[in-house]
């Protein structure tokens, strides 16, 4: 059986890599076939567009955060079954964490996808051709198999676009237009329903254009390969147990990854609840996850709900596991001073102050060192908190270097700043 498998990267970011990734799952969604998207990297935003785009919801990939084998596991495993596997990229091409390792490139490499190239040409013509030749030899190993330029003015000057390709020996597979109003929003602001939905007649408008001015069959016919049928493929079937596991999931709280998610539903039943509109947290909760989100745009919701404030509070003061990532984190503190300047009670479990005061990005993927264990995850929060209690662990960069990040524990709950993931551990072994 045919299907075809490709990774959508660009010379820099700002390419117009999640815009075209966009309209191009709408499209061949629109052509009653099944896509699965994947990203590369630890983003959670951009995932949360390719499921809007198609119906099928994203997995990432990630060089830093998975070792190679369980990054061909996932993406054999949901893979499976699809007409097309479309991988979005991440920054430039071969940018990475340290050269080119954690790149889309490296990516690429490792699972053999072939590469479609985005070039912004907005503001340069026949000046792309050394740009590609250079992409084409840099690691012939990677060297895309197709290039769309984006941002284009008119078809007089993708003629010289075409030509640069051409020369260069590049397949050139057409492009996008310029147009107005199809940016997808700043990473920083909330993911409501309301905000989405904004965002549902992008998908759309880009698929229109792409329909028009892009060889969609060639660039299909370009990536296609032979599947074989996968041996001992893992269904996933609802766990048996009685576990019940409960997972924060509304406006403020809704970054989780695809397979964390899975990885839990082994463990027991996976029942969502929500901090600003439920009342408490599901009857029999046996370990609670609170991910993260944008809080600091729920502020008056989340803290006008006192009873929830209340059933997590005395459910973690009876002894109950939980985990608490970077927006669950916030949730868990006295307070949050928002951007309003005004300060909101909160759950009060963490004797620690959250501050939206000073805004500042902190970024980056960390090594956390906790109980003999070493975990890894990202970090990309913009408020601090302020208290003296001390951090459970130790946590480092891609550079070895010490940073000052808190990791809590009290009772049996473990939170701070850090997105972690458990695709390839047993969360449980976290609170022995």
């Amino acid at each position: 059986m045919a299907h075809s498998h490709f990774l959508i990267s660009a010379t820099s970011s700002d390419g117009g890599k999640t815009t075209f990734t966009l309209g191009l799952l709408r499209l061949l969604k629109r052509r009653g076939m099944r896509v699965q998207p994947f990203k590369c990297g630890p983003d959670y935003i951009d995932p949360k567009y390719h499921a809007l785009a198609c119906g099928e919801v994203s997995v990432n990939l990630d060089g830093y955060m998975m070792s190679p084998e369980h990054i061909r596991d996932l993406y054999e495993r949901y893979s499976h079954g699809a007409d097309v596997s479309i991988t979005e990229g991440v920054m430039g091409f071969f940018d990475g964490y340290d050269r080119m390792a954690g790149s889309s490139a490296a990516l690429s490499e490792l699972m053999g996808l072939p590469v479609l190239l985005l070039v912004n040409a907005g503001s340069t013509a026949y000046s792309v051709a050394p740009i590609l030749y250079g992409f084409k030899h840099f690691r012939p190993a990677v060297a895309p198999v197709g290039v769309v330029f984006n941002r284009v003015a008119s078809p007089s000057h993708y003629e010289y676009l075409r030509a640069a390709a051409e020369d260069a020996g590049i397949v050139s597979l057409g492009y996008l237009p310029k147009m107005e109003n199809v940016s997808v929003p700043s990473r920083h602001l909330g993911l409501s329903t309301e905000n989405m939905a904004q965002y549902r007649e992008l998908p759309d408008r880009v698929a229109d254009a792409i329909k028009q001015y892009v060889q969609v069959d060639k660039l299909l016919e370009l990536t296609e390969r032979v599947s074989t049928p996968r041996l001992n493929l893992k269904t996933d079937e609802p766990s048996s147990s009685s576990t019940i596991i409960a997972v924060a999931e509304d406006e403020a709280f809704n970054f989780t990854y695809r397979e964390n998610l899975r990885r839990l539903s082994e463990w027991g039943q996976i029942v969502r609840y929500s901090p600003i509109r439920d009342k408490h947290l599901p009857e029999g909760c046996d370990f609670l996850y609170l991910p993260g989100g944008y809080p600091e745009f729920f502020l008056h919701e989340l803290s006008a709900n006192e009873s929830m404030r209340r059933s997590v509070r005395d459910y973690i003061e009876s002894g109950g596991r939980t985990l608490a990532e970077c927006g669950g984190m916030m949730y868990l503190c006295s307070e949050i001073n928002g951007m309003d300047g005004l300060s909101y009670p909160m759950c009060g479990v963490l004797e620690e102050r959250c501050t939206m005061e000073g805004m500042r990005l902190h970024l980056g993927y960390r090594r956390l060192l906790y109980g003999g264990r070493e975990l890894r995850g990202h970090e990309f929060h913009y408020s601090t908190t302020e208290g003296t209690t001390p951090s459970a662990g130790e946590q480092y960069d891609v550079r070895g270097r010490r940073v000052d990040t808190p990791l809590y524990r009290y009772k049996n709950l473990l939170a701070g700043y850090t997105h972690l993931y458990w695709g390839e551990e047993d969360l449980r072994s976290w609170f022995d």
